[in-house]
């Protein structure tokens, strides 16, 4: 390996595939969630035809791999005449926004899941203590319950945020340069395969070491904040 060519020229084109990479998972994950909050409120619900609603959508996407549902966008949905011809073809036929629809389809169904456990782990005895007060049902799950549940669901939602980073590695497939995408395309040209997998692995060990910090301080001081009674 010629060292300065790996500094002058490999080294920045893997770090924009890293960029890349963090670009699809953060607005996969952020997107994702604002979908999941009604579908997890949905499958909380005390009332089976409103658990029914999003069942369909959550089975299919965490019963199906990533990479399934992403060559079913990028190429299964160019087979229909009506989306060629719509405006949102505008957007379907480049892999960038097609990677990015399916990462954040798919995480909206696991961090649905997730918010569903955390609100029905909120103790019966808060929300019937928000009741007496007076809140109404829509008051007593947006100031109590779902603060609460955010605070019950972070950990595992930290976790899907890592599995979203180590899934993402599929996009290449689709001709994303991506970590992943930018490891294959340099090591076909150097023949150097082992030593740019082993760059982009610790590039994906070194976001994952940097998210796990970043969450670990949240949940550090969500704790300290409810120890003061924030």
């Amino acid at each position: 390996m010629n060292w300065e060519t790996f500094f002058d020229k490999w080294l920045p084109k893997m770090l924009d595939g890293a960029g890349l990479t963090l670009e699809l998972v953060t607005i996969a994950v952020i997107a994702g969630l604002i979908l999941a909050i009604p579908m997890g409120i949905a499958r909380a619900s005390s009332k089976p035809w409103v658990r029914s609603i999003p069942y369909a959508y959550i089975f299919f996407f965490r019963g199906t791999p990533l990479l399934l549902q992403l060559f079913m966008v990028y190429y299964g949905l160019s087979q229909f005449e009506a989306v060629r011809q719509s405006w949102a073809w505008t957007y379907l036929r480049d892999p960038y926004w097609c990677a990015l629809l399916t990462m954040t389809l798919h995480t909206t169904a696991y961090i649905a899941e997730i918010l569903r456990g955390a609100i029905q782990s909120v103790p019966s005895g808060e929300v019937e203590a928000a009741r007496a007060l007076g809140m109404s049902r829509v008051q007593s799950m947006l100031y109590i319950v779902l603060p609460r549940a955010a605070r019950i669901g972070l950990p595992a939602y930290s976790n899907e945020v890592i599995l979203m980073l180590k899934a993402s590695a599929v996009v290449y497939t689709v001709t994303l340069l991506d970590i992943m995408g930018q490891a294959k395309t340099i090591s076909a040209r150097t023949y150097e395969n082992e030593f740019f997998y082993i760059v982009a692995a610790l590039l994906y060990l070194a976001i994952t070491i940097g998210l796990t910090r970043i969450f670990r301080f949240i949940e550090h001081k969500l704790r300290v904040d409810m120890l003061q009674g924030r």
